[in-house]
Order: structure tokens, then C-alpha cells, then sequence
């Protein structure tokens, strides 16, 4: 399966259905995904989490300190925007070209993504409990 399939299928009335069924097919051995509409692309969620962003037809997989090394070995770009004139840039980066491919690609770089965003869940509610705590005190 390659990109050209996301962009024919763009095309098509039912996008986000038609791409919910591309990604639960590259994704099969990773598990069940969520695609949902956001921002002008589309977020790819796995038990309400973020793991991926499909944005202009292209691929992008989360990635935090932990596992960004395979990106950046690969050259892979990281997602970025203008905002207000400023470049910004998200924890996302393009995914190499196999996991399209070949889904056991797909698992690896899709679990090792999910494993960031998880990893990115406990932090913020650790900091949201920390914050809580110290309104309380007050």
C-alpha cells in the first residue's frame, strides 16, 4: 500500500472513513485505530491517545526523546506550521516509507509512537495532579 491510495482516496466522498479503513488495514497488526478530523488533517488515536497525524496526505508518528533516534537517523522530517508568522513545530515526524508497506513495519514504528504518547499522557497528568495540589495549598 503506498500514498497514492490516501490521495485517490481523498477524492472519494466519506474521507475520513475511506482513510479510517486505509489505516486500520496498514495498522491491522498493531491494533484497532481511531481516525479522527482535526485542524485540516487527521489525528490517529489508539485508546484516546494520539499517536499519529495524517496531514496533506502524509504520514506522521509521534515521537518524544525517547524514540525520535530512528526518525532523525532516517533524515525524517519533523511536522511543522506557521503560526502567527512563527514556525512551529509539533512532536511528530514523518514516518518512513515501509510502514505504509508493510504492516509489521507498521506495528513497530506505530507501538513505538503510541509508547511516546503514553509516556507524553502521564507526564501531563502527573503535572495536572502537582498543579492541583499545589492550588490547594493556597
Amino acid at each position: 500500500m503506498t500514498l497514492q491510495i490516501f490521495q485517490e482516496a481523498s477524492t472519494i466522498g466519506g474521507i475520513v472513513s475511506e482513510k479510517t479503513d486505509l489505516l486500520q488495514d496498514v495498522f491491522r497488526l498493531f491494533g484497532r485505530v481511531d481516525v479522527r478530523k482535526m485542524f485540516g488533517g487527521h489525528g490517529i488515536f489508539r485508546d484516546g491517545l494520539m499517536f499519529g497525524l495524517l496531514y496533506h496526505d502524509l504520514l506522521y508518528l509521534k515521537a518524544d526523546a525517547e524514540n525520535v533516534s530512528p526518525f532523525e537517523e532516517q533524515d525524517l522530517p519533523q511536522f511543522e506550521y506557521l503560526r502567527q508568522g512563527q514556525v512551529t513545530k509539533l512532536s511528530y515526524y514523518l514516518a518512513p516509507d515501509p510502514v505504509m508497506d508493510d504492516c509489521v513495519e507498521a506495528a513497530i514504528w506505530a507501538r513505538r509512537s503510541y509508547e511516546a504518547a503514553l509516556r507524553g499522557h502521564v507526564t501531563t497528568m502527573a503535572r495536572k495532579r502537582r498543579t492541583k495540589r499545589e492550588l490547594g495549598k493556597s
